[in-house]
């Protein structure tokens, strides 16, 4: 039995939306100092809408295949609906991780939910 699904082979292999967004309106950093993975997402957001994201993953296959995957989920959708993001929906969505490997997806949860954190922060003080 193969350890990944043919989804996450195919976002390790052709992440989509890998990059950096210089005027990001949100931009969201996580790390997890035991395995070694760096997860950074960047938001572009108009009208609450999720218009444009890139990430910059350092880390094993499932961790940029998480970071892939989430960015694909999120693409075009309102904020409220990529606050609601899962880790398990991003685990489900790449047809399973192995257990070991949950903590991936986890990752782009939090980094996701960081940006856009990021967003709201930046948002309120243009605001004030």
């Amino acid at each position: 039995m193969a350890l990944y699904s043919e989804k996450v082979m195919d976002h390790f292999r052709n992440p989509r939306n890998v990059g950096v967004i210089e005027d990001a309106d949100g931009v969201g950093e996580v790390g997890n100092a035991k395995c070694g993975d760096i997860m950074k997402i960047y938001l572009k957001i108009d009208d609450d809408i999720i218009t444009d994201v890139k990430f910059e993953t350092f880390g094993c296959g499932s961790a940029i295949a998480s970071s892939s995957m989430a960015t694909e989920l999120i693409k075009g959708k309102p904020v409220a609906e990529a606050m609601e993001l899962t880790n398990k929906a991003v685990a489900e969505a790449l047809d399973g991780l192995p257990d070991y490997k949950m903590h991936c997806s986890v990752l782009a949860e939090e980094a996701i939910k960081n940006a856009l954190d990021d967003y709201y922060a930046k948002k309120s003080q243009n605001n004030n």
